[in-house]
């Protein structure tokens, strides 16, 4: 008898499994600290560059279904290497470059292990809420100085919890406050008062950001997430249901924003911030100003200038993320960034009403995605670690799409994310739109 015919002992069954579950809490835990980047390298780095080293020495498989994602990205940084030749000084700009490169790993990673095992979806979703509703308590208790020492968790009068910048910690939310929405639009109405506070406080963070980029983000989001679910739901009843459940949060938000007004030092600062052009926008050499001579510059330096020198040169950084990437990457690493952005919106709008388990997953991390992109011209995301994890969930969820069309008759029984016989609609761990009827 051939050794391949003995059975394997029962044992590696289990030690097998408690593996996986290990390393699935260990990503959970990894996505939770994305949420606390107050110092650099924070914690965030630092473990993610163990796991995903200990990752790749134990099986971590990136598939050709994410080739796209990662030769992409590889290339836009060998852009920004190239970049770095033109300077006569390289300064910090080698960790710079790596930094990039790290962030790029860290999108890989993240979808090669939700190609691995789409469960994992959940508890990253899971992770990053508690880590979202954390920071947010932090900038908001911060800002009305209702723990000691909390002005660390503001600046410049603006909550930005856990973050370095309140224009970071503002989009970091939107996520988290989409995922509670969409729970709150398909769930159960026992879980519906818990997913209301946790709204409550997500909504109030974003708005004590005072971030144009994150109201503007947030309400973008919100209106293609309503959007999407009226044209993907076919009943007539479930989508009066959340034309109504809109018009009654749309209700709540506006109260709560009218409350948080009676503040002075909240009134003031909106009244300042609501302002659509700020003067630093359209004087003679600010925001929008620069953008102009950015993209002149570009025309004469294929090359790019370098990483961070245009705010070197200029006193204020591109605020721009197509002429961040010109800047400091060059002609290749924006043609790259663009090609990965447009590959990535066509084969996500084309999957998006697509039933799958995975599908409001990534229904929310593409429309969020999308999102940061529109705002990604008045601001740089180039280093925001959330919108790498955005970029990886939609990728591990186009290899998801495309092995289920490679094994069409193949279904994900044992699966918590679908929906069993017997599943009573909205019930806990089961995060699909079939849930609401």
């Amino acid at each position: 008898m051939t050794s391949a015919a003995l059975p394997a002992p029962a044992s590696f069954h289990p030690q097998r499994a408690a593996l996986s579950i290990l390393a699935s809490l260990c990503v959970a835990f990894g996505v939770f600290l994305s949420g606390f980047v107050i110092n650099e390298p924070a914690p965030y780095e630092l473990f993610l560059v163990v796991l995903i080293g200990v990752w790749a020495l134990f099986g971590l498989r990136l598939s050709r279904h994410i080739a796209p994602l990662i030769v992409l990205y590889v290339v836009f940084n060998i852009g920004g290497m190239f970049s770095i030749l033109t300077m006569d000084a390289v300064k910090q700009t080698p960790m710079y470059i790596a930094v990039s490169l790290f962030l790029a790993f860290t999108a890989m990673f993240f979808a090669a292990i939700i190609e691995a095992d789409q469960r994992r979806l959940l508890l990253i979703f899971r992770a990053y809420l508690a880590g979202a509703i954390m920071t947010a308590l932090l900038g908001i208790l911060g800002y009305f100085g209702a723990i000691p020492g909390g002005e660390v968790f503001t600046r410049y009068g603006r909550a930005m919890g856990a973050f370095q910048d309140p224009n970071v910690f503002g989009p970091f939310l939107v996520l988290p406050t989409l995922y509670l929405l969409h729970g709150l639009l398909t769930g159960s109405l026992k879980t519906a008062p818990l997913r209301v506070l946790g709204l409550m406080i997500l909504v109030l963070g974003v708005f004590l950001s005072f971030s144009r980029a994150a109201w503007g983000l947030l309400a973008i989001t919100m209106a293609m997430l309503v959007l999407v679910m009226l044209i993907k739901e076919r009943t007539g009843a479930f989508r009066l249901k959340i034309l109504i459940m809109s018009m009654v949060g749309l209700v709540l938000l506006v109260a709560a924003i009218i409350i948080a007004l009676q503040f002075d030092q909240v009134s003031e600062l909106f009244s300042d911030r609501a302002k659509l052009v700020q003067e630093y926008d359209g004087a003679r050499h600010g925001r929008f100003a620069r953008h102009a001579i950015g993209f002149l510059m570009a025309m004469e330096h294929p090359l790019g200038i370098g990483p961070l020198e245009f705010g070197l040169m200029w006193g204020e950084d591109t605020h721009n993320i197509w002429l961040k990437a010109l800047m400091d990457y060059g002609w290749l690493g924006f043609l790259s960034y663009v090609t990965l952005m447009v590959w990535t919106f066509t084969l996500g709008f084309k999957y998006l009403l697509r039933d799958r388990p995975w599908q409001p997953y990534m229904m929310l991390a593409l429309i969020v995605l999308f999102g940061h992109t529109v705002i990604g011209m008045v601001i740089d995301t180039d280093h925001w670690r959330h919108f790498y994890l955005l970029m990886g969930v939609v990728w591990g969820c186009f290899a998801l799409e495309a092995r289920w069309q490679a094994n069409p008759g193949r279904q994900s029984g044992n699966d918590p994310m679908t929906p069993q016989p017997g599943h009573r609609p909205g019930s806990a761990r089961v995060l699909t739109s079939r849930s609401a009827h």
